[in-house]
């Protein structure tokens, strides 16, 4: 029993690498997820680059300043949410999942590998946002304020890895996983202040971002690098609000989630898997 459990951080390891190799083996996974949020920085910089974005009480923002961070976080969701949803759903479907429960390896590492992949691949494209935002465009960085930024990446990435998870188990095939992720993930961004800022929008349609986890997400992650917060930037009630999804998602991922294709789907081959914005063979 002394050995197994040695041996375990070195099985998780193993298949966390092995579900890198399958994210990097698709081009098209790695530009959405890691490129397509840097190129948006970019192009907000260069249209809007001498404008100043005015918050009120949250203060006054470069462009830069403000898409940094909230790309950086929706890239970070991007990585677990849409991967893990789509990736997983087609795993299902062409029935990788199921011949997975012939092996020795527990179902808990499996899951355990593809969400700690996903993590980090969120950080990957999260640092190489906030470098190029630094570096590039001169977005202050306070070391101060790292351990906030750090445990709102955690806690957000777990949310939305939970989330994604249960796209998987309730998508009814690997097929419609794509756009089930896109159609929720992109509205989201919209509401929750990652490509525009709502100050202006109607009401009710700022109270449906303040529900959601992307703004939450975003916006705890913003204040890390927002000059106009002071102290260490913690924020317990967004971290709360994410911990509350992520405990929801996880829950509902657990009930659904079947390791059998589904009814009509057994043996679904493709190259949707290697066509799609994921890792999945």
């Amino acid at each position: 029993m002394a050995d197994s459990r040695a041996g375990m951080p070195a099985l998780i390891l193993s298949q966390i690498r092995y579900e890198n190799r399958l994210f990097w083996r698709t081009p098209v996974a790695a530009f959405f997820t890691i490129l397509f949020p840097l190129m948006f920085l970019f192009l907000f910089s260069l249209i809007f680059g001498g404008e100043d974005i005015d918050l009120g009480p949250r203060g006054t923002f470069t462009v830069a300043q403000f898409f940094a961070p909230t790309l950086g976080a929706f890239a970070a969701a991007s990585a677990t949410y849409t991967n893990l949803g789509i990736a997983g759903a087609i795993a299902r479907d062409e029935g990788i999942l199921k011949r997975f429960l012939g092996t020795p390896l527990p179902r808990s590492f499996y899951i355990v590998g593809k969400v700690g992949s996903a993590i980090w691949i969120a950080a990957i494209a999260i640092t190489l946002m906030m470098t190029v935002g630094h570096f590039v465009f001169g977005v202050p960085v306070y070391a101060a304020r790292l351990p906030a930024a750090l445990i709102t990446f955690v806690i957000g990435t777990l949310a939305f890895s939970a989330l994604g998870l249960l796209v998987a188990a309730l998508a009814p095939s690997g097929d419609s996983a794509p756009a089930i992720t896109n159609a929720t993930i992109l509205p989201m961004a919209f509401v929750s202040e990652v490509f525009i800022v709502t100050a202006e929008a109607p009401a009710w349609l700022q109270r449906v971002g303040d529900v959601l986890p992307l703004k939450h997400f975003a916006r705890a992650f913003q204040d890390a690098f927002n000059p106009a917060v002071s102290g260490s930037a913690f924020n317990w009630g967004r971290w709360g609000i994410l911990l509350a999804w992520g405990v929801v998602g996880a829950a509902l991922a657990l009930k659904f989630f079947s390791w059998d294709p589904k009814e009509g789907r057994a043996g679904v081959k493709g190259r949707r898997g290697r066509s799609s914005k994921t890792g999945a063979e």
